[in-house]
């Protein structure tokens, strides 16, 4: 086997990705512009896409790191608009750009029309997230399209199935699309359900962070494969497991979570920038099998199904927002009213990527009877090739501007700023009725000078070297530093404890945890040496 052309392609595309920061083009459309170009020059590998690659091996770590960096509290919160994006969008999409092809394209029948509709239906939650992250979206924006992009996949792939299953002559009714989506759905939050617990309650037995990061690689792979085997919807199963971890991934051992951070970064980098530079090279492999499609006929067809594909999720994000406000009293006084901005930011946001490229892929060759080849099946990769990379490059571009001139209200960082003082406060106050009741058991006993130093840890958090002392405690042998630094671990947790709770309680959000988290585990790894 010849490795050298993934060296290349991961080495090329993580050097591209670099050079992206340092510019104001956000990184995946560079990096499909790089290999738009590339896939042109002599002596390029074939970097064809497959479909028992992505989807089992690609799709569950990009699903897991993007719904472990998300909040569960959030995504609750915003039930209705991301149900609405990612279910009922991707089969309104699925239907309308069907029919829409079916029309524009002379004898292309309705059921490969309806398979097309199906793979170009649901937005990317790899392109989603990568531009939310570039351009600062408000929260709940960013909130729903992840939501969105993180459990439409699920929708489209089973929609892609009985659409299929039409195509090729296997029989497919309204009733057994229906049934199989149920199947999907409830299946893989079921698999989700049943797993998540346990694979928590392991991470948090785990004592070597080794081992427990090696559980965490693993994570993704076995959540998916655990639902397929059952012909559950993978997808979803890997977002409950990684919502729940997310949620509950302050209970595991700070030296696991530090480390966690920066193995899952990697990954994360270096797998979005290998997927949108293999969108990129396609581009000759996809244009080899037009046939008699090439030419101005093969150009109007994209054109015309890329605008149908713009046109479709305004039509649906409208009244999406509107209506249920309409209908419901309820609604109305529990939420503040919305804005035109807010839609036009969601609906223009919605670009395709490479999960929509691998199902194109996977269409079979052949009709049921082995013999007929799939109506149109190349001009089905050509005009998904076309509407992944016309979003990418047409939305993805033009989403910052389109932001900074509709003026979103920037982030209140001095409210943020009050909200994190009190919830130090607190924990700080927390963690001194924790030391004080140490300090009173007399196998905690530390002399003056240092139990004065824990406090004004609680104030200052800039120590990051401890003093190694020798004295022994008479009751428990401990030297007086490895009692300094339990005391410290008691009054962390206790910390920890408290933001939590203010987490839960929603005065503070996910990402400001997060980040008085990481105060902690640094300075708990900082006052803690590595024993053999």
């Amino acid at each position: 086997m010849d490795v050298m052309p993934l060296l290349l392609l991961v080495a090329g595309s993580a050097a591209i990705a670099a050079v992206a920061r340092r510019t104001p083009v956000p990184a995946p459309l560079l990096l499909v512009a790089v290999g738009l170009a590339v896939s042109y020059l002599p002596g390029v590998p074939d970097y064809t896409l497959e479909p028992d690659v992505v989807l089992p091996l690609l799709l569950p770590p990009l699903l897991y790191t993007s719904a472990t960096d998300s909040s569960y509290l959030d995504l609750r919160a915003q039930t209705r608009p991301v149900a609405l994006l990612s279910v009922g969008y991707v089969l309104f999409a699925t239907v309308v750009v069907g029919l829409a092809a079916y029309a524009l394209v002379p004898g292309l029948p309705l059921t490969a029309a309806l398979v097309l509709g199906a793979v170009v239906a649901p937005p990317d939650a790899v392109a989603a997230t990568a531009v939310a992250r570039r351009v600062g979206l408000p929260s709940r924006i960013t909130t729903i399209l992840q939501g969105e992009s993180l459990l439409n996949d699920a929708t489209a792939i089973t929609a892609y199935k009985v659409a299929v299953a039409a195509a090729i002559g296997e029989g497919a009714s309204w009733a057994g699309g229906i049934r199989e989506f149920l199947i999907a759905a409830v299946g893989g939050v079921a698999v989700g359900l049943v797993l998540m617990a346990p694979i928590h309650w392991l991470r948090t037995h785990l004592k070597e962070p080794l081992l427990q990061n090696t559980l965490s690689l693993l994570i993704p792979f076995v959540a998916y494969a655990a639902a397929e085997q059952f012909h559950a919807s993978g997808v979803l199963a890997v977002v409950v497991v990684a919502l729940y971890l997310g949620h509950r991934a302050w209970e595991v051992d700070f030296a696991t979570r530090l480390q966690e951070e920066a193995v899952w970064k990697m990954v994360a980098f270096v797998l979005e920038s290998a997927v949108f530079a293999l969108i990129g090279l396609q581009l000759q492999f996809v244009l080899r099998g037009l046939g008699e499609y090439e030419g101005a006929d093969a150009a109007w067809y994209a054109v015309a199904l890329f605008l149908v594909v713009v046109a479709t999720r305004f039509l649906w994000v409208y009244p999406a927002t509107f209506l249920p406000r309409l209908l419901s009293a309820r609604i109305r006084e529990r939420e503040d009213n919305p804005t035109w901005r807010g839609p036009v930011v969601i609906a223009w946001a919605g670009m395709r990527g490479v999960v929509s490229l691998a199902i194109a892929f996977s269409i079979p060759l052949t009709l049921h009877d082995g013999k007929e080849p799939f109506p149109h099946r190349n001009l089905v990769l050509f005009l998904t090739f076309t509407t992944v990379i016309g979003t990418l490059v047409v939305q993805g571009l033009t989403l910052p501007p389109l932001i900074r001139l509709l003026k979103f209200p920037g982030r209140d960082t001095q409210a943020e700023t009050l909200a994190e003082a009190n919830a130090q406060a607190q924990a700080s106050r927390a963690a001194e009725q924790r030391l004080d009741d140490l300090l009173s058991d007399e196998r905690n006993t530390l002399p003056p000078p240092l139990a004065d130093r824990l406090r004004t840890v609680l104030e200052r958090r800039r120590n990051a070297v401890w003093e190694r002392l020798g004295q022994v405690n008479p009751v428990t042998g401990e030297t007086v530093d490895d009692t300094y630094r339990r005391l410290s671990r008691e009054m962390i947790s206790a910390e920890r404890e408290v933001f939590v709770k203010l987490r839960d309680g929603r005065y503070i959000d996910d990402e400001m945890l997060r980040t008085l988290l990481r105060r902690l585990d640094l300075e708990e790894a900082a006052a803690y040496r590595e024993t053999a």
